[in-house]
């Protein structure tokens, strides 16, 4: 089967979306389809295009499985939204463009979202193209950037709530996460159409981790040493660094256990709360900032820490599911989640007894469940438990494999 995947990020870049695509499509080319890729060109660690992908706007490449579509994506400040959602516009136009004009004709398309735009120019393409669509949704948007007050302007709100539909609407399926994203993604539709429009059109299929790569490792390693972390209880955020993460939770950790010389925070990653979150942090000398660390170091830095903290700000949860649960828990490692509860990241965490949830942004309750960890938990256990979940639900090839069969279903449909 020939597939074109219109996605933000492939392989070199270093975004966490871009891995996951990346192995979604080595597990279809080994089913032996035939995949073209339209994506930007990379830009995810420094926000900015990589120096070795500079000057051209549009890059093709022909490879033994089929081709790779990059194109300028129009990098911006975080903060600046409106210039943010420029930057989607002509992302989004480029990618259309090279999508329509490959010469090969696909037999399915798939989108990867955000940007919520990016569901156009795969539609735009299936509908001509006369193939079927499938919108995968990473995060639901613009749920998440009015949470966090990203968009509180109402009529931008209504116009992306509108996209939004339009395009789930006109999707031949759309997969989500986790069931909280289904109910959201489902109560959209079936506002619009009809209940059994909606059944059957939303397929939950996880994000993977690649199980092999990460695995659990020895915790003395060479990132300890390189960052001063010894052999103290290490609890660790790794990640983005932006406004749907309230990682003042662990500074003001930090500052309360001060006098716990067992204890060291480490916050590795970067994005537009870093200075921010290392103003809060100063005088602290148990919280240490790293930058983000070489893709092939993943491992490695899990290994690092004791406790991996997952962190979302109140109401994201039903709209969002950090991929890195996934990678925590196949290395081995306990999980500290500020979530909602009755959410995907809660209910894995609760049920599979692979560490402890707080309601998020409580203060009080984070700092407990830390010392909890710390004095009485069984960390070994808990990173164990976590593990053993992954290998079941979360291969690399059962996530490809899943994909391979809807877009089989949905050919043998039309």
């Amino acid at each position: 089967m020939r597939i074109q995947i219109v996605c933000p990020h492939f392989e070199p870049d270093a975004a966490p979306t871009g891995a996951v695509i990346s192995e979604v499509v080595r597990g279809l080319v080994s089913r032996g389809h035939e995949v073209d890729v339209v994506t930007s060109l990379p830009w995810y660690l420094e926000h900015a295009v990589d120096e070795a992908w500079k000057g051209r706007v549009i890059r093709k490449e022909r490879t033994s499985w089929g081709s790779i579509t990059r194109v300028y994506p129009f990098p911006t400040n975080k903060r600046n939204i409106l210039a943010r959602a420029f930057g989607f516009a002509g992302f989004t136009v480029l990618a259309s463009l090279c999508s329509l004009t490959e010469r090969r004709r696909p037999e399915v398309v798939m989108a990867m979202s955000p940007p919520l735009t990016l569901g156009l120019a795969a539609w735009l393409t299936a509908r001509l193209r006369r193939a079927p669509f499938v919108f995968n949704v990473q995060d639901v948007f613009p749920d998440v950037a009015v949470e966090v007050g990203a968009i509180s302007n109402k009529r931008l709100i209504r116009l992306l709530e509108g996209l939004e539909r339009f395009v789930y609407r006109r999707a031949d399926a759309v997969t989500v996460l986790s069931e909280d994203l289904r109910d959201n993604v489902e109560s959209k539709i079936v506002s619009e159409t009809t209940n059994e429009r909606a059944v059957g059109k939303v397929r939950l299929i996880p994000n993977f981790v690649d199980i092999e790569r990460i695995r659990p490792q020895a915790r003395d390693n060479s990132y300890r040493s390189e960052f001063g972390l010894g052999a103290r209880t290490v609890v660790m955020y790794a990640g983005n660094l932006g406004f749907s993460q309230p990682l003042e939770l662990m500074v003001e950790a930090a500052r309360e256990l001060a006098d716990r010389d067992d204890l060291v925070f480490v916050i590795n990653g970067d994005g537009s709360r870093r200075q921010e979150l290392e103003l809060l942090a100063s005088g602290l000398d148990n919280l240490v900032f790293a930058d983000y660390q070489p893709a092939e170091r993943l491992g490695e830095v899990l290994a690092a820490g004791d406790v991996h903290v997952i962190a979302l700000r109140r109401g994201l949860g039903r709209s969002s599911v950090p991929s890195k649960l996934y990678s925590i828990l196949a290395s081995g490692r306990a999980v500290l989640a500020s979530v909602d509860p009755g959410t995907e990241v809660a209910t894995v965490v609760s049920s599979q007894r692979a560490g402890m949830v707080v309601a998020p942004q409580d203060q009080a309750a984070f700092t407990a469940a830390v010392l909890e960890l710390l004095d009485n938990a069984d960390l070994a256990a808990m990173g164990s438990a976590g593990r053993q979940f992954v290998l079941k639900w979360a291969s690399p090839d059962g996530v490809a494999a899943a994909y391979a069969g809807l877009f089989a279903e949905l050919k043998r449909a039309r």
